[in-house]
């Protein structure tokens, strides 16, 4: 297997005219340095350098492969120097939609990460919790969050993270009103919901077995703004269904807990939707692959 490493430190070495001025310039043990062009001897199976104590010589197979290597070596330079030119020089504008949730707890730094790394690209995030036409919209993307399929066939659609739904409650509500240790025991326990519609809700639970149970509650309060459910939740007005990204934070400071750990309150797919890949500037390219390397980091579960 090729080691671009050991090409590396052999040009260098040559063009030191010796291990001690090689390793000096590189800042690094001299009998590490020597070990990499030996690797890469008993790789050829060729000597390409002749040691003594006294003299450094090349052997004339050495001078033909410093002559490849070099050429390797400047092409990899100028490929990375192309690459770091197209960051710096991508440039236009993004037209992205995605609800108040994905906006404030899945992608927030990474949309900071993407514009500090690509300075003269500018984002337009429309945030809304309604489902909007990309095309008339004048979008380049969406994310949208959904549990069953969506069925719109004329839209390109990535997943980028699957996502399981928990039930959360802050210490104190548990202590004062009890701790489920089953399904049956959520009946009486104050809710809240997710939705602005004041309509009774319906808790589908599935544990590890396979084991599922449906519980209703009737809500104290509803809302489509997480962040406010979260809060609410916080101070002890119930227990709440919520993406488990959405709680990690007050879930390790010990705000939230988690309702029966061992069951899931729902499944749901996280997904980047664009019109067409095709006339895609490279800029909005750059941001979808961007998207689709770190979403799942961010928010998915660690199973899926």
């Amino acid at each position: 297997m090729i080691d671009l490493n050991d090409y590396f430190y052999f040009v260098h070495v040559v063009e030191k005219r010796g291990f001690s001025s090689a390793a000096k310039a590189l800042n690094m043990p001299k009998s590490r340095l020597s070990r990499h062009v030996t690797q890469l001897e008993e790789r050829l199976d060729t000597r390409l350098i002749q040691r003594t104590s006294r003299q450094f010589n090349v052997t004339e197979a050495g001078q033909v492969f410093y002559e490849h290597a070099r050429t390797v070596i400047e092409d990899m330079e100028v490929a990375e120097a192309a690459f770091q030119s197209r960051q710096a020089t991508l440039n236009g504008c993004v037209n992205l939609s995605c609800s108040v949730g994905v906006a404030q707890f899945a992608i927030q730094e990474l949309v900071f990460e993407f514009l500090v790394k690509y300075p003269n690209v500018e984002l337009v995030q429309q945030v809304t919790n309604q489902t909007v036409d990309l095309v008339a919209s004048g979008l380049d993307m969406a994310i949208r969050g959904h549990m069953d399929t969506m069925p719109d066939s004329s839209i390109i659609q990535r997943r980028l993270a699957m996502v399981s739904w928990h039930l959360f409650a802050s210490p104190e509500y548990l202590d004062k009103t009890g701790t489920p240790k089953s399904p049956e025991d959520l009946r009486n326990k104050q809710s809240l919901k997710v939705g602005w519609q004041p309509t009774h809700g319906l808790w589908n639970l599935e544990n590890s077995t396979g084991v599922k149970s449906s519980i209703p509650f009737s809500p104290k309060l509803c809302s489509d703004d997480m962040a406010t459910l979260k809060q609410a939740a916080a101070k002890s007005l119930g227990i709440v269904n919520l993406p488990a990204y959405t709680c990690r934070a007050e879930v390790d400071s010990g705000t939230l807990v988690r309702v029966l750990p061992d069951w899931t309150a729902g499944l749901a797919q996280l997904s980047l939707v664009t019109p067409s890949r095709l006339a895609q500037s490279p800029a909005v390219r750059a941001l979808i692959d961007h998207l689709l390397n770190n979403v799942h980091s961010r928010v998915g579960d660690k199973s899926s």
